[in-house]
């Protein structure tokens, strides 16, 4: 006999098998790595954290915590206004 599903649970093996499958949390580069300092002058390290079409990326993708994605946007925005980083990328 097929064992049965009780109040809507699906059993491991219907988890194992599913196509939403849980994505390990992402650690912030900036606690991770004391040693990484983040330089507005520093064009390279910035690309990072910027689309292909020149916006700032969401802390859900970046991986940082809220201290670090308010220096990223704060870096990115000086290194626009001096010339390092264009606004938009075509």
């Amino acid at each position: 006999m097929a064992e049965r599903r009780t109040n809507n649970r699906v059993n491991q093996e219907d988890e194992k098998n599913s196509k939403f499958k849980r994505t390990k949390k992402k650690v912030c580069p900036f606690s991770k790595d004391k040693d990484l300092v983040l330089n507005y002058k520093n064009a390279e390290q910035l690309q990072r954290f910027i689309t292909e079409k020149g916006k700032i990326l969401p802390r859900r993708v970046t991986g940082a915590c809220a201290k670090a994605q308010r220096q990223i946007t704060k870096a990115v925005k000086r290194a626009r206004q001096i010339g390092v980083l264009p606004y938009t990328m075509d």
